[in-house]
């Protein structure tokens, strides 16, 4: 059977400004607490892609009114108790829905759901954020001991514990916040080490009870709660593509507006900026307590760098873009703490290496850390393992030299038109 790819021709200077799709995570985030609350809200500006619009599916499985009006989503929520669904709730390739959306179904007494998705993501880890719901009286079965989709959730009695974050996750810390809100007593997490607080950010925006003390965040059972408007910033993780595209392309200078600059999500602005990188930024606003701006960045000579790995957390998607940026830089860069990249859409560390190392670049793969000898790249084909930052990563680090990718359509996960919009800006192709 022939596999579609797509040839892009090296590229001249990126010159232009443009607005990238919506936010993910908020997008997800948004549209479960407008399916939880009461009346009616609109999502401006939300991410219509293949995980989110998985998201809008499921909750309409589970009884929220979901209707598209232009580019934006209109939710009749159901209030905290959600309807039993008829059938198998599908969870495509977004990790994100099925773990946050196990913290809902657990405290929805009395409600059966069983949880799939596609071979990528029934691969994926889940008793991360299983063990923690049955610690709070969860009822969880699945493969492998529970630990892995198909997943079966019967709705329980849950009372909140107290939840120390073995790894960074977003994910688990919010699934478990998320459960909180249907158990007795208080439903604690604590994270050693910060991560993207988009949930946090939500709660407060809805009026969700919330309390932040250092490492440990906290919520109790809620009350039903009125729906509100929410606007979705620009994704930082699809602008980091365009950003790394104008540094490595000679002659280049993009803007990225409108783009959500939540500090929790931009530590790869300070590994570039170590590297050299040309990079200006302003926030201007914020939606829903959402920090947004703009972000210019100019062509750049850069230099290798040892990534701190305690930015690792605050740029868990974008280091298949700085893997991109390390190939053209001068010398080596090291990332270290990439554990969790092993167990994404694809195990990214095997993918960024492979990739590398199609494009003639020199690098060293470890457990959990990757040593990329950069230089430049040589024109070559790149695969993107069913894996949508692979896909742009890789378009982007050949770019000025020319590059195959296969399978170019896993990009419209997160980023329908991803392909179209570099083109665009490529104005000396």
């Amino acid at each position: 059977m022939d596999r579609a790819f797509l040839d892009l021709a090296p590229c001249g200077p990126l010159r232009g400004a443009l607005r990238v799709p919506g936010d993910k995570s908020v997008t997800h985030r948004g549209l479960m607490l407008l399916a939880l609350s009461e009346g009616e809200g609109r999502l401006f500006y939300p991410l219509k892609a293949g995980d989110t619009l998985s998201t809008a599916r499921v909750l309409q499985a589970l009884g929220a009114e979901i209707a598209e009006e232009g580019p934006h989503f209109r939710v009749r929520g159901r209030g905290l108790s959600l309807k039993e669904p008829e059938d198998v709730l599908d969870c495509g390739n977004a990790g994100t829905l099925m773990r946050l959306l196990l913290g809902i179904l657990a405290g929805q007494e009395g409600l059966f759901a069983v949880l799939t998705g596609d071979a990528s993501l029934r691969r994926r880890p889940m008793g991360r954020v299983a063990e923690p719901l049955r610690a709070m009286g969860a009822s969880i079965e699945g493969r492998e001991g529970g630990k892995k989709a198909p997943l079966a959730v019967r709705g329980r009695a849950l009372n909140g514990i107290s939840y120390t974050l073995p790894v960074p996750s977003a994910q688990v810390k919010s699934a478990l916040l998320l459960a909180g809100l249907f158990a007795e007593g208080v439903t604690e997490v604590v994270e050693p080490v910060p991560t993207r607080d988009h949930t946090e950010r939500l709660f407060r925006h809805f009026g969700l009870p919330l309390e932040a003390e250092g490492p440990r965040i906290r919520t109790r059972r809620a009350e039903p709660f009125p729906a509100r408007d929410l606007t979705v910033p620009g994704d930082f993780s699809s602008a980091a593509f365009f950003l790394v595209a104008a540094l490595v392309t000679p002659g280049s200078e993009v803007v990225v507006e409108g783009v959500g600059l939540n500090p929790t999500r931009t530590g790869l602005l300070k590994v570039l900026q170590e590297m050299g990188a040309d990079l200006e930024w302003r926030v201007l606003e914020g939606e829903a307590g959402e920090p947004v701006g703009w972000i210019r960045a100019r062509y750049s000579p850069l230099k290798g760098v040892s990534v701190d790995p305690a930015l690792i957390p605050l740029m868990v998607d974008e280091v298949p873009a700085l893997a991109a940026a390390a190939a053209w830089a001068e010398g080596e860069t090291h990332i270290p703490n990439l554990s969790e990249l092993r167990v994404k859409e694809s195990d990214r560390v095997r993918a960024i290496a492979h990739n590398l190392r199609a494009l003639g670049v020199a690098v060293e793969e470890g457990p959990d850390w990757l040593r990329i000898q950069g230089g430049g790249v040589q024109r070559g084909e790149v695969e993107p393992f069913h894996d949508h930052r692979i896909a742009m990563a890789f378009a982007v680090a050949g770019l000025p030299v020319g590059v195959r990718v296969w399978e170019p359509g896993w990009a419209e996960i997160s980023y329908p038109g991803f392909f179209g919009d570099l083109q665009r800006l490529c104005a000396g192709s």
